[in-house]
């Protein structure tokens, strides 16, 4: 059952109202087309490897002209992993099962959607870092080859985990956030019930954003939902919907899955009003658009009104799986700093 839930949550379709394989150019980025892995094997030592770096330039460190300017000094690290850009073909006809990390289409891909439009989120009192990784291909999580789908997730995994363990050693002890979207989400889930769950590691760890995945309650022993916004050393987790639509993998009763409302941050059913929606970044990075949607939590999913914005009577879907970070951009954003705040407080 999860995983079809998990193949569900994998239906885009929003085009570039949301977040879309579209590369806008809101700032001068030049992506290092001629990079080539000696090995095909991550080097995690080496910039080349990471899609956000706080040693280098890269689209997470854009900033919305409205927002608040970026911290100066940075106390906390983030550790981002980027959602599925592999989803040309099929593995019958010939696609790879796992993404080259040096394929300059996937790495600009990724650059331009889910590192600028979700990545960022984080950036104004964290040092981001996103590790490339070789990612399985969209169709493993409803491939029926079980052996073959281990394999996949199993090399991306691995790559997911050696870069954690060098980004550990590159923020010299400082705490952490743990932030990913949909496939991130699952090695990310992976990540944290391996090695911080039951380490003295998840003592550091502010919280971890498990997003646009079915991410159960019960996946951690000792690392719990987060149920309001003062609350660290716990998870959130959604995937958002319109009203009303629901699907054979999608529960109006289930309580099973944890789901936390971006907007007013608990995990009742209580439905937020617009006002309190503080904004969303769409297809233009720079325009930010507030008030446009109210959300609430219905079973083991979020469910938002059809959000307000010049254009939006074009939009025709019901799955807003692509906007799970963006539609919300700016709530996730005051929740990071006041998580920080609490955590910085607590260890005072």
């Amino acid at each position: 059952m999860l995983k079809k839930m998990w193949k569900l949550s994998l239906v885009v379709g929003v085009g570039c109202f949301f977040l879309s394989s579209c590369f806008p150019k809101i700032v001068a980025y030049k992506t290092d087309e001629t990079f080539i892995s000696p090995t095909g094997v991550p080097d995690y030592k080496s910039l080349d490897y990471w899609a956000a770096h706080p040693d280098k330039w890269d689209p997470s460190d854009s900033i919305q002209k409205k927002l608040a300017p970026l911290h100066s000094k940075k106390e906390v690290g983030v550790f981002f992993l980027y959602p599925t850009s592999l989803t040309d073909g099929d593995i019958e006809s010939g696609a790879p099962m796992n993404a080259r990390i040096d394929d300059p289409y996937l790495n600009k891909k990724t650059d331009y959607t889910s590192i600028l439009y979700q990545a960022s989120v984080f950036n104004q009192q964290c040092d981001v870092y996103a590790p490339r990784y070789r990612q399985a291909h969209i169709s493993m999580y409803y491939n029926k080859d079980t052996e073959l789908v281990k394999k996949a997730f199993d090399l991306a995994y691995a790559d997911v985990k050696k870069a954690f363990f060098e980004f550990l050693d590159m923020i010299h002890g400082r705490p952490f956030i743990i932030g990913s979207h949909s496939q991130g989400t699952t090695h990310a889930t992976r990540l944290v019930a391996e090695l911080l769950d039951s380490d003295t590691l998840r003592e550091r760890m502010i919280t971890a954003y498990l997003i646009g995945m079915p991410v159960p309650k019960n996946s951690f022993k000792n690392i719990k939902v987060c149920t309001d916004t003062a609350r660290t050393g716990c998870f959130v987790s959604w995937r958002t919907f319109q009203d009303g639509y629901l699907n054979p993998y999608i529960s109006w009763t289930d309580s099973s899955i944890a789901v936390v409302n971006p907007i007013l941050w608990g995990t009742d059913t209580s439905r937020s009003i617009r006002k309190q929606h503080m904004g969303a970044i769409l297809y233009n990075y720079q325009k930010l658009y507030k008030h446009t949607h109210e959300a609430q939590v219905r079973g083991n999913a979020l469910y938002i009104s059809k959000p307000r914005f010049p254009g939006s009577f074009l939009v025709r879907m019901e799955n807003y799986h692509a906007g799970d970070y963006n539609l919300f951009y700016v709530n996730i954003r005051d929740d990071i700093s006041r998580r920080i705040r609490a955590y910085m407080k607590g260890r005072n």
